[in-house]
């Protein structure tokens, strides 16, 4: 079995046995070899500065068919090298050292690999990849292409296979717990991803500057998941002082990464061009907002300032985050982005960048916020297991928790 590399049906099952436990912002995470699969597979990586180890420039015109069974990871990729047109297969690895490892230049199912993507950089002492024949085969290294931080493409494979599923696992480890046990472990794991979202953000604004830390967050998260790549790549192309003016067309911007949009199941509100319109409206009325959003900070309460209320309800009402929610939609947004994209437009973008830029608290705010899009099962399995109640609305942190929690159990770690 193939799959279609413009359809986008992922397959549930491992496609690699292959897991490294890397070291991750707070503390090591596992990373599955079909994460630098996908991100191969998606193109999620700065393929503007794509070159080989030798140094040929590497046009990816078609990543190839994933394959599922033995052999190649990919097979029928087109390529330009050095403007030169092949066509072949692909071999993804996390180290050079891995195809000796494996095997394969022994193997005559990998004569017709074209190029070799690595996660890691070749070593002193990592020999050049070979065919059975001896031909040496391109390496193409991803570590510094990579979009975003390998920690967070390996959280969001773990919970694309959770949700892929149509249901998640069984939720009886907590179930078994003690109501007050298991309301800690979900605390505490919401506590793991926030500090997590923050380090994210804190080496998005090391690498662009405040600025364009924010337009790249905005872009990404107005994608949604299945189409935050081609949006990262826009972001990356036309800095935020471009979509103030006429230059930039939505239109023109959407036609321009053609293929690369996942377009199957959107609903007409989620549509990128919906979303890159509105973008433009936004950013058009107020072409300073980031500025505005770092101004605006003073505003978020800090949980260090002021005493924390009991419950969600609680928090929601004494803290006015309805004002505040409809003050950032207004204010930061000029009234272009609202309902649940808007909370996690706030949970995902505003308050990390916040947070991380100006090492303030918000951590309060952040898990009591409006839940913003959450999958139904989340929103199921928190009620199933009395999380939730009239005091204790759904909220972002919960399901944040719960999501953490998931993932740990995805990847084997302990709590």
């Amino acid at each position: 079995m193939e799959v279609e590399c413009r359809n986008w049906q992922f397959p549930l099952v491992e496609t690699s046995v292959l897991i490294r436990e890397m070291p991750g912002l707070y503390g090591p995470y596992a990373c599955h070899e079909r994460v630098l699969q996908k991100i191969w597979l998606q193109g999620e990586f700065d393929r503007s500065r794509a070159v080989t180890e030798d140094g040929r420039a590497v046009e990816v015109l078609s990543p190839g068919r994933w394959n599922l069974l033995g052999g190649p990871d990919f097979t029928g990729a087109h390529l330009r090298l050095d403007g030169r047109t092949v066509s072949g297969a692909v071999e993804v690895h996390f180290h050079a050292g891995d195809w000796a490892a494996h095997g394969h230049q022994q193997d005559s199912a990998y004569a017709n690999v074209v190029l070799h993507v690595v996660l890691f950089p070749p070593g002193p002492r990592d020999q050049p990849a070979r065919t059975a024949d001896g031909a040496v085969i391109p390496v193409l290294v991803m570590m510094p292409l990579l979009l975003r931080d390998l920690e967070e493409y390996a959280s969001d494979d773990a919970l694309e296979n959770l949700t892929a599923r149509g249901e998640l696992r069984s939720i009886e480890a907590l179930a078994r717990l003690g109501s007050a046990d298991r309301h800690s472990l979900l605390i505490r794991m919401s506590e793991q991803r926030w500090r997590q979202k923050i380090g994210f953000a804190r080496a998005r604004i090391a690498r662009l500057g405040w600025t364009e830390a924010a337009h790249h967050a905005a872009l990404e998260i107005l994608g949604y998941r299945f189409n935050r790549v081609p949006m990262l790549a826009l972001a990356s192309r036309h800095a935020l002082a471009k979509w103030a003016d006429d230059i930039v067309s939505p239109r023109a911007l959407f036609e321009s990464e053609g293929r690369e949009w996942r377009l199957q199941g959107v609903r007409p509100p989620n549509h990128p061009l919906a979303r890159l319109r509105q973008y433009k409206t936004w950013v058009k009325a107020c072409p300073n907002w980031p500025d505005r959003l770092r101004s605006m900070s003073v505003e978020v309460p800090v949980a260090a300032a002021a005493a924390v209320p009991a419950s969600t309800r609680q928090v929601r009402t004494v803290w006015r985050l309805r004002q505040l929610r409809e003050r950032m939609a207004g204010v930061l947004c000029a009234g272009a982005i609202g309902g649940t994209r808007l909370d996690n437009l706030i949970c995902d973008g505003f308050l990390p960048l916040l947070a991380a830029e100006g090492e303030r608290d918000l951590s309060a705010v952040w898990f009591h916020w409006f839940p913003g899009d959450q999958p139904a099962q989340i929103q199921g399995a928190l009620r199933a297991l009395e999380e939730t109640n009239r005091q204790q609305p759904l909220c972002h942190g919960l399901a944040q928790g719960f999501i953490g929690w998931r993932l740990s159990q995805e990847t084997g770690a302990t709590n």
